[in-house]
């Protein structure tokens, strides 16, 4: 039970979860790690989401991630420590969340009262996080947080960070109860209209039209999909299953805050959101079906 109205958590995390991703698709991420020799597109997004981990194999980073082909992810685990500690790594990221969010939200908003005040409760949110099952999330939460006073962007991004972490944890849970693997689950989210699109998917994952249509043919026999591509009734009953059953796993967080605050952070968070994505935050073809 909660005393949230019914999806309230959801739409503050979606909402949140535009500002933790920008630094994905961002150039300045790139960048920050190019003096050290990460210039690969795959090793910059592994390297930098699992820097928190420590110095991990590639079957830790496999496991956590959940939706990565593990062939794409030893490609580039653990040597990519060699050329660059997590802890370096981390300080780039940061630097980049720092240059990102200046460039897509302007110099004013980083700073304005509004920032600091979105940062307040978002962090004052991850307080009701729980460790316990969630690696990503508990990784991230070791780090320091950004001064509020000097960076509430950078506080802001952490705490986005840490609130999609504990979301995505909970997430994978969700996964492994409906028994979809790694690869279903993309395609399932893709055909719901909700995720990546296929190409955007395959290429960030390390899946090819191979992989995607053999899981295409496993969801079919599953009746969850049907030979159109697009999900059954039951398919899409199963996906909306799975999005209450994570936000009844991650429901703490805004409990904790309150419905009131919790509608309050998310009206700045999506006004926020809503300037990245207008400041072309994210290519055009990143998401929704081909």
């Amino acid at each position: 039970m909660t005393s949230l109205p019914e999806r309230a958590g959801r739409r503050c995390h979606n909402a949140l979860n535009v500002l933790h991703s920008v630094l994905y698709f961002s150039p300045a991420l790139g960048k920050e790690l190019a003096p050290y020799g990460i210039d690969d597109r795959h090793a910059i997004n592994l390297a930098t989401r699992s820097a928190p981990l420590g110095a991990v194999g590639a079957g830790t980073v496999t496991a956590t991630f959940y939706n990565y082909s593990h062939s794409l992810v030893a490609r580039f685990v653990p040597e990519v420590w060699d050329a660059a500690s997590p802890e370096t790594v981390l300080a780039a990221r940061l630097r980049a969340a720092d240059a990102t969010l200046r460039h897509l939200l302007g110099e004013e908003a980083v700073t304005s009262p509004r920032m600091a005040e979105a940062a307040r409760l978002a962090l004052r949110a991850t307080e009701g996080c729980t460790r316990s099952g969630r690696p990503l999330h508990s990784a991230n939460a070791d780090l320091p947080t950004p001064p509020l006073e000097t960076a509430p962007h950078l506080a802001l991004w952490h705490a986005a960070t840490l609130l999609r972490e504990h979301r995505g944890d909970g997430h994978i849970a969700a996964l492994q109860h409906a028994e979809l693997d790694a690869l279903e689950a993309v395609v399932s989210h893709t055909a719901s209209g909700r995720g990546m699109s296929p190409k955007w998917a395959m290429g960030t994952r390390g899946y090819n039209e191979q992989d995607w249509a053999a899981a295409q043919r496993r969801l079919t026999e599953r009746g969850l999909l049907g030979g159109d591509g697009e999900l059954t009734e039951e398919g899409a009953a199963l996906r909306k299953h799975l999005e209450e059953e994570t936000d009844r796993l991650d429901r703490h967080p805004y409990e904790l805050l309150g419905a009131a605050d919790v509608a309050r952070l998310t009206e700045l968070a999506a006004d926020f959101a809503r300037t990245a994505a207008e400041a072309g935050a994210f290519p055009a073809d990143a998401f929704g079906k081909d």
